[in-house]
């Protein structure tokens, strides 16, 4: 997955820190014990936005329990799940999936083939329990993927086909809120590919892999300020729908990964091309 939709941690309360966390790891002990080891490495903070953000709308019977982990064996902490956790854990594993196929046909990664294999007998639970959904996503998966091989530069269009795929991710079930939701996604959906985009771009100019920003980077002096344009609007999309919603409960939360954890990455890499002597994984 890709982690864009993040919080902010150096902007957030202690509690609410803590409950995040708990989401965190609500979501990460579901996915090992639904899809094993191979799941549970293919946890996301972007689908943990998903249930807090599910939580807080629908507020459903929230189960609370201590737990250890591989990452963390001598130290219990908080774990939070409720019907959302389960959901997010199998929209986690299909896009993931997709993916890893993904990386296959366009790099031929054997590693990424060989993932992919392997969760193959969780994608036949997964489908015969969202068949329709799992049928939506694929279809605009596909749609990419041969968008990308004819070199199509229209970045509105190919964001707009990852936006249809996490519209669909969003939605839980048709009811008044349905509307609101998917334009959440959509809007979502289309800063995660352009931020993929403006992140990967060097290195695929590098591999001769696609990205709709590669012509923009060799030829645009303010790159990163008209990248930030696009994604401003983006988000200011996706929170305007946000504000819609009559959600109280996490509300601080999400408000702190909508205005300013998305923008995190987007910093440290602005910063990296500014300075490019410093590390890759250097705050």
């Amino acid at each position: 997955m890709f982690g864009y939709i993040a919080i902010n941690k150096a902007e957030m309360k202690f509690k609410d820190y803590d409950m995040y966390q708990s989401y965190y790891c609500g979501l990460c002990k579901c996915l090992k014990e639904h899809y094993g080891i191979r799941g549970q490495i293919t946890l996301s903070y972007d689908m943990t936005f998903l249930i807090v953000l599910l939580t807080g709308l629908y507020e459903p019977e929230t189960k609370k329990e201590l737990v250890t982990c591989a990452a963390h064996p001598l130290q219990k902490h908080t774990a939070r799940t409720n019907e959302f956790t389960e959901y997010a854990a199998a929209v986690n594993l299909i896009l993931t999936y997709y993916k890893y196929k993904d990386d296959w046909g366009d790099e031929h990664s054997r590693r990424s083939y060989i993932a992919a294999r392997l969760l193959n007998p969780h994608m036949k639970r997964i489908r015969q329990k969202y068949p329709d959904k799992i049928a939506k996503i694929s279809a605009s998966l596909k749609k990419i993927s041969a968008l990308e091989k004819k070199n199509e530069l229209n970045i509105d269009v190919m964001a707009g086909l990852f936006g249809n795929v996490m519209a669909e991710a969003f939605i839980y079930k048709p009811d008044e809120w349905e509307a609101s939701l998917r334009k959440i996604g959509f809007f979502l959906g289309k800063f995660i590919y352009l931020m993929d985009a403006y992140e990967d771009v060097e290195k695929d100019i590098h591999s001769g892999n696609y990205n709709p920003f590669k012509e923009s980077f060799r030829n645009d002096r303010d790159f990163a300020g008209h990248c930030r344009q696009i994604l401003t609007l983006m988000i200011a999309e996706c929170s305007k729908e946000f504000e819609k919603l009559p959600i109280l409960l996490h509300a601080d939360i999400l408000r702190n990964i909508l205005y300013s954890g998305v923008w995190c990455r987007y910093t440290q890499v602005t910063a990296r091309r500014a300075t490019p002597d410093i590390p890759e994984n250097q705050p």
